[in-house]
């Protein structure tokens, strides 16, 4: 079968690779489509580690071709994957959040991923639950999406982001879109998405924000947005230092600030420790989503169909490798391998 390897920093390579066969408990699924997200380009650029070899691809989407001895699945089902492979008995698996695992693995990173024709999935997530079922009707590229809406999803549960209720989202790339495009479902509003780039301000104006400004104009919109108060809820979905303390400025008394988007190695900012104190500012961070987010993730992702706009590159298995070029040279916002 085709699929891209990441050697290493700056190289990926389609190649002809043997097809996985499944082992007992396991499945084998035929990938429809698999999305390229920021962690992916991080891996290319060397910020963040995946394994020498490794086929890239964690958000992903594909019909369940094969199945080992024992394994659950039914043959020919369209399935969306939660690529965490955990132990499902440590403190944090029992308690749900199997994405804070000690030993959690990850598909795309440690072991094989979606960016082929065919991926294996271990007997353990197979047997946890991770394949799930999605109306086939909903394009390849929507399905694949399941793990970004699931992480989006966390990051405004974590919010708490409430109908009726102000909330900032701090970068306009595709995941702060995404916050945007969900917390519009949720009835959230006014929405202010700060974005430095005019491109990307005009999408979010389009997917319906009330204000897309940028960072410099943030703060004095912002009081405007909320009467002078500040946001009870802040996303900062962009990796670099200096937009978390502007997520600080923008954040009401009692408000609330995820670090949703993970920063370059030793990335740090000074902390004014009394806006945390005597304004009880919540400041945290999530990455990836508990198992339970996933559930209810594929029940809200066909209503997200302005995501659409967000998907806007999409590429040939063969042609793979262009997809961290787009990336890398801010061509568009998302892109999506479109395999069958």
């Amino acid at each position: 079968m085709k699929a891209l390897r990441f050697f290493a920093p700056g190289k990926a390579k389609v190649e002809d690779i043997p097809n996985p066969e499944p082992g007992p408990g396991e499945a084998i699924l035929r990938v429809h489509a698999t999305g390229l997200c920021n962690s992916d380009v991080r891996v290319y650029l060397g910020e963040k580690k995946a394994a020498a070899g490794v086929v890239p691809g964690h958000e992903m989407a594909g019909e369940v071709a094969a199945l080992g001895a024992g394994a659950r699945g039914t043959l020919g089902q369209v399935v969306s994957v939660c690529p965490i492979l955990a132990c499902g008995s440590c403190s944090f698996c029992r308690e749900g959040f199997r994405n804070r695992c000690p030993s959690r693995q990850t598909l795309g990173y440690d072991l094989d991923g979606g960016i082929a024709e065919y991926v294996r999935i271990p007997a353990q997530m197979v047997a946890m639950g991770h394949l799930f079922p999605m109306d086939g009707r909903l394009p390849a590229h929507l399905r694949a999406l399941l793990e970004p809406v699931a992480c989006v999803l966390n990051s405004l549960e974590s919010l708490d982001v409430r109908v009726g209720a102000p909330l900032a989202v701090v970068g306009g790339g595709p995941m702060g879109l995404a916050h945007l495009v969900i917390a519009r479902v949720f009835g959230a509003g006014p929405i202010l998405v700060v974005e430095p780039e005019a491109a990307r301000r005009a999408v979010a104006t389009e997917l319906g924000a009330d204000a897309a400004v940028t960072p410099d104009e943030a703060v004095a919109v912002g009081r405007d947005l909320t009467r002078g108060e500040g946001f009870p809820s802040v996303a900062v979905a962009v990796g670099l230092a200096p937009a978390a303390p502007l997520g600080l400025d923008l954040a009401r008394k009692l408000g609330r600030i995820n670090l949703f988007a993970g920063f370059p190695p030793g990335a740090s900012y000074t902390l004014d420790l009394n806006r945390l104190h005597y304004e009880e500012v919540r400041l945290f961070g999530t990455q990836n989503a508990p198992f339970g987010t996933y559930a209810r993730a594929a029940q809200l992702l066909p209503r997200l169909g302005a995501l659409d706009r967000i998907v806007t590159n999409r590429y040939a298995l063969g042609d793979a490798a262009a997809a961290y070029a787009a990336r890398l040279g801010k061509d568009g916002l998302k892109s999506a391998i479109l395999v069958s």
